[in-house]
């Protein structure tokens, strides 16, 4: 696919040779990877497919190795350690947040760059022209196309507010972008995943492992679509609306909570929670009853293109245990991680009830064991490595499990292989939950709570216990290491009200400087500064 931001497609093609006057300098390309119409079925296909590549090369981007933690530090879950590396230093010390971000720079770029990708399946599917291709196969790859373009405005949106609404492909010189009204892109973004849902794949009728299409179930179907709008509504203040769209989803039979042990490690150390986050697991097609949108990777020795980048998650997320004398990377400890960030002081010891599944051990990995057989460590093998001191910052420091991931062909680790659960039924709960509560349903919101606490056998909760604050607090629970947690803080609104209330008083990287003005990101300097043309603005602060 071609790769597009916003200011880079407007100077793409502002440089032509218009002096030379002989014909055999003229270009004749006989073909090209990403044409500006598509065609075919062929053509369609791979551009569709160069979407879902897109999407995973953002997620897996390892040039700058700290992308994971800028989504996690300064909030309320997470806080950076001494293994930072620098991209995620301004999301804790907010002071240092300016217009020149590169991580603010690189999701922008990015996300116009799908947008436009997008836009252009989206001109050739509506072309009177396009004829080799069926009507139905039009509606399947624009909806797969909208769905992708609804994803990145609505992320664009909730990180940077109004933005340049752009819904036809870039091909030439431009400089002329403004920022759109904010109803002109909600309505942009509920008219796509409308469209997607009607037109996208459903399942099959036991939401079994192909849709209807004979296709396989990790390209879009129509409850992806659903659920996004349903987020997109709560974003807008639809709360009715997205309460429509979740139900939906949990109504449709097609999905089920996972509350029994499955797949490749159904008789070992495990519970059914832990279960879904297990290389091999996470599919529907493993057994995963519970995942709506998984991004698959593959090792890229094994699957050619298998893995878009060398993704960061484990390393960012997993302690740094192999650095203690006596211990070795392993499988049972999820490979090899740094710890370039810490679970906040509030999540290891405040969040969790007594007896709640998602904070045993199998997800929140608390106790090492010296596991080197060597001779020089033989006396400690088996014994507990102690937890204290200034291990226990990131060496030894609580962690998630959901990133583990170990290949013994490559024992130091830097990538990751692991499939990428993009949305699950738990979730589709949570925002239920969330468009009642904010309705004033809390009867029903609490109910819809219990079904996650029920299955993660913690504490049943009431009607009365039902609030926002509540709510996050178990998106959290049900959620540490998946979400986006800024991004959803930033799109309710409570980023500077939780960090600074509940994740201020790290010793070490301690938030600081969080303002009002860092509910939006800023607007790269970069793009304002090549739109010459026309006044694109400014976040207030930056």
């Amino acid at each position: 696919m071609r790769k597009y931001s916003l200011a880079m497609v407007a100077g793409m093609l502002a440089l032509a040779i218009t002096s030379c006057k002989k014909n055999y300098l003229d270009e004749k390309p006989y073909s090209s990877y990403t044409p500006l119409t598509l065609t075919d079925s062929l053509g369609f296909e791979a551009s569709a497919i160069g979407l879902y590549n897109y999407e995973t090369g953002i997620l897996t981007y390892s040039s700058r190795q700290g992308w994971p933690s800028v989504w996690q530090v300064g909030t309320d879950v997470a806080n950076a350690t001494a293994q930072q590396e620098g991209i995620e230093v301004p999301y804790y010390n907010y002071g240092l947040l300016t217009n020149t971000d590169a991580a603010a720079q690189y999701i922008w770029t990015k996300y116009y760059a799908l947008i436009n990708n997008a836009n252009i399946i989206i001109k050739s599917a509506e072309d009177p022209a396009t004829t080799k291709i069926t009507s139905i196969g039009k509606h399947q790859v624009e909806a797969e196309a909208k769905f992708f373009r609804a994803y990145a405005y609505h992320n664009l949106t909730t990180l940077f507010g109004t933005v340049p609404l752009v819904t036809e492909p870039v091909s030439s010189f431009r400089a002329d972008f403004t920022r759109a009204p904010q109803a002109d892109i909600d309505a942009l973004i509920t008219g796509d995943l409308t469209y997607a849902s009607t037109y996208l794949a459903d399942l099959n009728a036991t939401g079994g492992l192909t849709n209807t299409q004979g296709k396989p179930v990790s390209r879009a179907n129509k409850y992806m679509a659903m659920q996004l709008l349903a987020e997109a509504y709560l974003r807008m203040g639809k709360y009715d609306l997205a309460e429509q769209q979740a139900q939906a989803v949990i109504n449709s039979g097609k999905f089920n909570l996972v509350n029994a042990r499955y797949g490749v490690r159904v008789s070992g150390a495990g519970d059914y929670y832990s279960d879904m986050f297990v290389y091999g697991n996470q599919r529907r097609s493993q057994g995963n009853s519970e995942a709506l949108w998984v991004l698959e990777q593959e090792n890229s020795s094994k699957v050619v293109g298998g893995n878009v980048d060398n993704a960061q998650q484990r390393r960012v997320w997993g302690a740094a245990y192999y650095a203690i004398p006596g211990m070795l990377p392993c499988d049972s400890l999820g490979g090899r991680g740094i710890a370039r960030l810490r679970l906040s002081n509030w999540v290891i010891y405040g969040l969790y009830p007594a007896g709640d599944m998602r904070n045993s051990e199998n997800s929140i990995k608390r106790h090492y064991y010296y596991n080197d057989p060597s001779p020089t460590y033989k006396a400690l093998y088996g014994k507990p490595v102690p937890y204290a001191g200034a291990d226990t910052l990131f060496r030894i420091c609580p962690s998630t499990t959901k990133w583990g991931a170990f290949d013994p062909n490559d024992t130091f680790g830097y990538a990751m292989i692991k499939d990428f659960i993009m949305m699950r039924l738990g979730e589709t709960y949570l925002l239920l939950a969330e468009a009642q509560i904010q309705q004033g349903k809390t009867a029903l919101a609490a109910n819809n709570i219990n079904a996650l606490r029920t299955r993660a056998k913690a504490p049943q909760v009431t009607a009365s216990q039902m609030t926002m604050d509540f709510l996050l607090d178990e998106r959290a629970r049900e959620l540490i290491g998946e979400e986006n947690r800024r991004q959803t803080l930033m799109r309710t609104k409570t980023l500077v009200d939780r960090a600074t209330r509940l994740n201020s008083n790290d010793a070490v990287h301690p938030t600081t400087g969080l303002a009002t003005k860092n509910l939006l990101l800023p607007i790269p300097l970069s793009e304002i500064q090549l739109n010459k043309d026309a006044v694109l603005t400014q976040n207030p602060g930056y």
